[in-house]
């Protein structure tokens, strides 16, 4: 077919595409595409579109007439640019743009539904994967702009402010206050742009529930009830047969529940006595339960006479965010690092007489008193500085060793155990250590910590010493970090003395270091408790 007859044979699909472009704008940014393939954030908004099935048809027609005319286009430039012109009317370059933009945050996924935003539960932490919604503090109807807090979410670490991203109305909450075990990125809210557009998702329920809730539904976790049902009512999978009589001959075979029989073997009493209720007649769990309460028998005794499990009187305490994610990061961490143990005892006189003259100071001046556990973190940091090693993090392709010596301090609260971090403690003097441990604490247990709090430390210090009299234990390593120290409590012990005495008093604190031995050897972790012992039992070298 000629150039001119094959403009001519499609110019009536040609004159009609200035009313299809004020039926449907994607169609319009479609049709100039020379390929006739849309971008992929225009083919987005297309199919969410739900356009009819003649617009659909001619679609495809306009694709198809623009593909065959392509090459013919580009041969004659003047052509193209009156069918630009006579397609394209008043829409400039400029428009098109903000029509695509438009089009990718304005079309709502129910056609029935102005164009509306779904909001999702963000993830807040590198290790969340659910959180809860604390309280929101924007209502529905009310105006949201950029930078606005909408609502608190808990966290595995911490409670967080979420902000909007754009200007709007919550035109409907998904998720109130006080909702758990929200997935990241299961919907919690609806936005709008127009005001008038907010009454129409009264009464919105999202037809999926995000990422979350798909991933949840590909992999369901079994509830507690779920597996009583299965058990309870499972029957011995014999052949059909008469059902037997109470008093059925002793050479006939008894049919009856593995739970059954179990339970008569427990309090030996003989099958043949007990009646069944079972398909075709077969003694089950109920009937021996039953028979024994028939007959008076107590419940079975524990050893010491303590009573038997179903008789116990418990309070089942729901898991806390942090809880359930410190429980999932230190089962990960015993299972997967291989973990080693090193002591050590260091004396901390000299320590303490240091601690009393800075906090001497520090009255005179109007500081906060120093704690042995500050002096402590001072000298893990400048051991790990002094032995790098330590300093640093397995991977599957290497060792990856850190500059900046940020330590992790465990803080135990009502919500549970949180470690938020001091950054280049190395660096830090002792005030400094010890009123940001004071801040970072508070904020702990008052569950206010926000990502940079806890986030990129290298190392950790636990201490049961100080504040409960443990005198030594060994802590679980804190993935991805390769060592934690664990610090026990001071007691004095008597020595032998160079003096004119033959022994006295002196104070020493036991202090075992946890090594990744992927990464930690045991003569490496030993040279680090070396240089750590060196900075405790001559503290004014931390001071240098």
């Amino acid at each position: 077919m000629s150039y001119a007859s094959h403009i001519i044979h499609h110019s009536k699909k040609l004159r009609n595409a200035p009313n299809l472009l004020r039926q449907e704008q994607a169609l319009l940014v479609r049709f100039f595409s020379h390929d006739a393939q849309p971008s992929i954030d225009i083919w987005k908004a297309h199919r969410h579109s739900y356009l009819p099935s003649e617009r659909a048809r001619v679609c495809r027609s306009f694709s198809s007439t623009t593909k065959s005319l392509s090459g013919t286009f580009t041969r004659d430039v003047s052509t193209t640019m009156k069918l630009g012109n006579s397609l394209s009317g008043s829409v400039s370059n400029k428009q098109l743009s903000c029509m695509q933009v438009q089009l990718r945050r304005g079309f709502s996924s129910d056609a029935a539904l102005p164009p509306h935003q779904e909001l999702g539960m963000p993830s807040l932490s590198p290790t969340m994967s659910e959180g809860n919604i604390a309280r929101w503090l924007k209502k529905e109807g009310d105006k949201v702009s950029p930078g606005e807090v909408l609502c608190e979410v808990e966290t595995d670490k911490a409670t967080v402010e979420m902000e909007s991203m754009e200007d709007g109305y919550l035109a409907k909450i998904v998720r109130g206050d006080g909702t758990q075990g929200i997935k990241v990125g299961e919907v919690i809210a609806i936005t709008v742009e127009d005001e008038e557009d907010i009454a129409k998702f009264k009464d919105y329920t999202p037809s999926t529930s995000g990422a979350g809730a798909a991933a949840a539904k590909e992999s369901p976790e079994p509830t507690p009830p779920k597996k009583e049902v299965v058990v309870e009512p499972v029957t011995s999978p014999e052949p059909k047969v008469s059902k037997p009589s109470a008093a059925a001959p002793s050479g006939d075979r008894i049919f009856a529940s593995p739970l059954a029989r179990n339970l008569a073997e427990e309090h030996k009493v003989p099958l043949s006595s007990i009646k069944g209720t079972g398909p075709d007649g077969s003694i089950v769990k109920a009937d021996v339960e039953e028979y024994l309460a028939s007959r008076g028998k107590e419940a079975p005794k524990a050893k010491g006479g303590a009573p038997a499990a179903s008789a116990l009187d418990y309070t089942d305490i729901p898991h806390s965010q942090i809880r359930k994610i410190t429980a999932s990061r230190l089962l990960l961490s015993k299972q997967t690092i291989p973990h080693y143990y090193l002591t050590v005892d260091t004396c901390v006189d000299r320590l303490m007489d240091l601690r009393g003259q800075l906090n001497a100071l520090q009255e005179a001046s109007g500081g906060k008193r120093l704690s042995v556990n500050d002096l402590v973190i001072k000298a893990a940091a400048l051991a790990l500085q002094k032995v790098p090693q330590c300093n640093s993090s397995w991977t599957d392709d290497h060792i990856r060793q850190f500059h900046n010596v940020n330590i992790n301090v465990a803080v135990q609260t009502e919500n549970g155990l949180f470690v938020p971090v001091v950054r280049d403690a190395n660096k830090k003097g002792l005030s400094s250590i010890a009123e940001e441990v004071r801040q970072l604490a508070q904020k702990a247990r008052e569950n206010s910590l926000k990502p940079e709090d806890y986030e990129g430390g290298t190392f950790t210090v636990t201490n049961l010493g100080g504040p409960f009299g443990i005198k030594q234990f060994c802590a679980i390593i804190n993935p991805p970090q390769s060592g934690i120290l664990a610090v026990g409590s001071a007691e004095k012990r008597v020595v032998s003395s160079s003096g004119p005495e033959q022994y006295k008093f002196a104070s020493f604190m036991s202090v075992t270091l946890s090594c990744d031995h992927r990464v930690i050897d045991g003569a490496i972790g030993a040279e680090w408790l070396k240089a750590f012992k060196g900075y405790i039992e001559n503290p004014e070298s931390m001071l240098l």
